[in-house]
Formats: structure tokens, C-alpha cells, sequence
């Protein structure tokens, strides 16, 4: 496991891609993957056919002081079932813990895999009613939904809001 690298960017949207079309993750520019490059982690398979090969990305996003938001979590469709989502959270868990993050806040369809890391589904949005406020002042469309603004209902359509407590 290591952090991203500018070099990976490609190969995070090649990851991304078939879960957009799919509608469970949210489409994003390029730019957005390089604006964020420093929140991801990934595991990559140095033996792969042709060399390295990025298998697996997960992002951790800081909303505020004591919350995050684990996104953009995908893994190869060829190395499903080995433990690479798991290993992924598992390092995002201890990176929001290790820089103070009480808890870790994610929208997903994927409501078993979460559960089975301690996450919990929650309802509404769980700040307060100051932080929401500060919240908005974001251009950032994944905390919008995380504030569950009516204008990005369409994008979490079916997905369970989920909370983990460090």
C-alpha cells in the first residue's frame, strides 16, 4: 500500500469508471483526482502483466475537525475478494485516527462490507447546526452529499449513510 502519485491518476479513474457507469460512484473530472491526489491510498500489484498495476484506491476526505468522509473506495474487478477494500479502510481508519478524526462518514451502497469495519447507518446529517452552516460555504460535491442537499438527491439515490466512531 502507498499513497497516490500524480503518475496514478489514470489509472484511479480507469478504477472509478466501470462503478460510474454502474451509478455507484459519482463521475469527476480529472482535475478533481488531482486536487484530491493527497487523500488517496492505493494498493498496487508489482507482478501484474506488463508491471505495476494500481488494483485498488480509497480516498479520505477531512469535512471538519472531527469528521471524514471515506470515498471513492474501488478495487479491480480481478482482484475482488482478496481483502484490498478491507486493507484500504483499515489505513484510512488509522490515518483519520492518527490526525485526530473522530469519525469517519461514508455514503455507499455497500452497507455489508462497511458494517463489517463497525460502521453504522445513520440518519440526517450528524453536526451541528454551526458546522452545517460552515459546511455549505463548500464547493465540494461529495460534502454536499453528506449535507443531503436536495440538488445532489439524484446522485445518492439508494445509498445508506453510514458513520464509524474512532
Amino acid at each position: 500500500m502507498r499513497r497516490a502519485r500524480t503518475s496514478d491518476v489514470a489509472a484511479i479513474r480507469r478504477l472509478v469508471q466501470p462503478l460510474v457507469d454502474e451509478r455507484i460512484l459519482v463521475a469527476k473530472e480529472a482535475v478533481n483526482y488531482f486536487e484530491g491526489l493527497h487523500e488517496f491510498r492505493l494498493v498496487a500489484d508489482p507482478d501484474a502483466p506488463g508491471g505495476e498495476r494500481v488494483v485498488g484506491c480509497a480516498a479520505l476526505h477531512v469535512l471538519w475537525e472531527d469528521l471524514a468522509e471515506a470515498r471513492t473506495v474501488a478495487t479491480d474487478p480481478d482482484y475482488r475478494g482478496r481483502g484490498i477494500g478491507r486493507m484500504l479502510m483499515e489505513q484510512l481508519l488509522a490515518d483519520a485516527q492518527a490526525i485526530g478524526v473522530k469519525r469517519v462518514f461514508c455514503l455507499t451502497f455497500e452497507t455489508r462490507f462497511f458494517a463489517s469495519l463497525g460502521f453504522e447507518e445513520i440518519t440526517g446529517t450528524p453536526v451541528s447546526p454551526e458546522v452545517y452552516v460552515e459546511l455549505l460555504h463548500s464547493h465540494d460535491e461529495n460534502t454536499a452529499e453528506f449535507l443531503d442537499l436536495a440538488r445532489v438527491k439524484p446522485n445518492t439515490l439508494g445509498n445508506s449513510r453510514m458513520m464509524k466512531h474512532l
